[in-house]
């Protein structure tokens, strides 16, 4: 063999262990969308990118707060990636229902998570009773675009109710909700979030607090406009002095994907999170007991082909 043939065999061998090596893989920089300061949804999210990162070479992730809605919209127009939502706002965009001005076509399904609660919040020596009483006072909700401040306002709207019967309308994070409560700045508080709540605890241990009910009848009316959501009952004894049922709407959290992803990285990506499963439920108690059989739980989302492809090699699909 010639030197020059020699020469051209050994830059192919080199160029080959430089595309291989995982030291050397390509780096890919993600966004991953999660909640507000103070919710579940973003301490969670550190601690996913943390486990992707540190067995995908070449993975980046950047951990920022979002919302429900905007998380959806944000993977819909490549703003980020990878996104927490909820089933029902997820179906809502895919379906191109308010307050999704068109069909999502980019959002697919990843991984399907664990429940959530709707929960509207008072302290205890409130006269307000029902959400018939909201009329004329100051909400606290979550921030626009997110799943708790659509259902507040739907919660409104089944009563014959608006934001516009209502005093103010605080758009905040879970933190500065609180705050406003304590003050005595707002006069209900209206999260979508896990239970039992770190905002709502918080508030317990200033105020001692009682929780708004749905009956029946205002459930159903909600599952008319969306029917993701569910019915879902806050046990007492969730929250100090709350030694009572609370009946009221919830839906699943749930992680989407864009459909942009190529499918052998989401399968790494989906692979990593179900290995990683017992470090999340470390981090946010409503993972503790969740199995791969659950994360391909059929919400009504689309599979990125990725992620389908890991959950029936799995065998749960």
């Amino acid at each position: 063999m010639s030197n020059k043939a020699l020469v051209v065999l050994a830059t192919v061998a080199l160029s080959f262990l430089l595309l291989s090596s995982p030291a050397l893989a390509q780096k890919i920089d993600l966004k991953l969308m999660t909640g507000p300061m103070g919710g579940s949804w973003y301490p969670l999210g550190g601690a996913i990118g943390e486990a992707l990162q540190k067995e995908i070479p070449g993975l980046t992730i950047s951990v920022m707060p979002g919302g429900g809605v905007a998380n959806v919209e944000a993977v819909e127009f490549g703003k980020c990636e990878l996104g927490f939502s909820n089933s029902s706002s997820a179906v809502d965009g895919l379906n191109g229902r308010a307050p999704f001005k068109k069909k999502t076509e980019n959002v697919k399904q990843l991984a399907n998570l664990y429940a959530q609660y709707f929960q509207m919040v008072v302290v205890a020596d409130s006269p307000i009773k029902s959400v018939a009483d909201f009329k004329g006072k100051i909400i606290a909700t979550t921030p626009k675009g997110h799943t708790g401040t659509i259902l507040t306002e739907q919660v409104l709207q089944v009563y014959g109710m608006s934001f516009k019967d209502i005093s103010k309308v605080h758009f905040v994070g879970y933190s500065d909700a609180v705050a406003l409560m304590k003050d005595g700045h707002a006069d209900i508080y209206s999260p979508g979030t896990t239970i039992p709540a770190s905002s709502i605890i918080d508030l317990a241990a200033d105020r001692k607090i009682r929780l708004i009910g749905l009956p029946d009848d205002k459930i159903k009316a909600l599952q008319q406009i969306n029917a993701g959501y569910l019915k879902r009952t806050t046990p007492k004894g969730t929250y100090p002095g709350v030694d009572y049922d609370v009946p009221g709407v919830g839906y699943f959290a749930h992680l989407v994907v864009s459909a942009k992803l190529p499918d052998d990285l989401v399968y790494k990506i989906t692979k990593t999170f179900a290995k990683n499963l017992p470090r999340f439920a470390d981090v946010v108690k409503d993972m503790k007991g969740v199995t791969p059989k659950d994360l391909a739980l059929d919400i009504g989302v689309p599979f990125h082909p990725g992620a389908l492809k890991y959950y029936k090699e799995a065998g749960v699909l």
